[in-house]
């Protein structure tokens, strides 16, 4: 679709609406402010929080604008952390359990790709760690399946092990059977990875 822009900036007010439009996923609304304005904006914009449109749009699981404005905004927005808990995009669309968005952000062609599976948050948790915790379990099964062998080998050694430690710490209130019901849930993952990594180690050596 072809847009013809101005020579005019967006208003504050203006750009506050667009991030709403992403919110809401209103794909007429934003065609209209990209018409008037390009696409220059998008990447600009942020909210008092340091969330951009794409934070709006994947944690609210809006994959018809998601797929609208990949091929015309700037890759890196795909990396930004928000300033409040340094989440990115894929963090929002993982723990909502957004698994057609996920699955966008991490095969668009222009992205970081599977690197995007490695960014972590203010707590400690990566979008694997943060699908985990919110049971969203076709994403996180997703992930573990495009992750390399590294990044499996990280979790299980690292990822794990941290995740847990903050989730102790956090001061989140639980009760003792879904502390021991999250357990349970990371453990079978934590031993599902490790069979993955050995197998595909196996099959690299024959």
């Amino acid at each position: 679709m072809a847009h013809q822009t101005s020579n005019a900036s967006p208003s504050h007010d203006e750009l506050e609406d667009l991030m709403l439009s992403c919110r809401y996923g209103d794909l007429e609304d934003v065609e209209a402010f990209v018409s008037r304005f390009g696409w220059s904006p998008l990447n600009e914009v942020r909210d008092e929080s340091g969330n951009t449109v794409l934070h709006m749009i994947c944690g609210n699981g809006h994959i018809e604008l998601l797929n609208y404005i990949l091929p015309h905004i700037s890759p890196s927005l795909l990396e930004v952390a928000n300033t409040t808990g340094s989440s990115t995009p894929l963090h929002w669309a993982a723990v909502n359990s957004h698994l057609e968005v996920a699955k966008a952000l991490v095969l668009h062609p222009s992205g970081s790709g599977r690197l995007l599976l490695n960014a972590r948050n203010a707590g400690g948790l990566s979008p694997l760690g943060e699908a985990e915790l919110a049971g969203a379990d076709e994403v996180a099964k997703w992930f573990v399946e495009v992750m390399d062998i590294d990044q499996k080998q990280e979790f299980v050694e690292e990822g794990d092990q941290d995740e847990m430690e903050m989730q102790a710490s956090s001061g989140t209130a639980m009760s003792q059977k879904d502390s021991l019901d999250t357990a349970g849930k990371n453990g079978d993952l934590t031993s599902e990875i490790q069979g993955m990594t050995l197998n595909s180690k196996a099959l690299g050596s024959s």
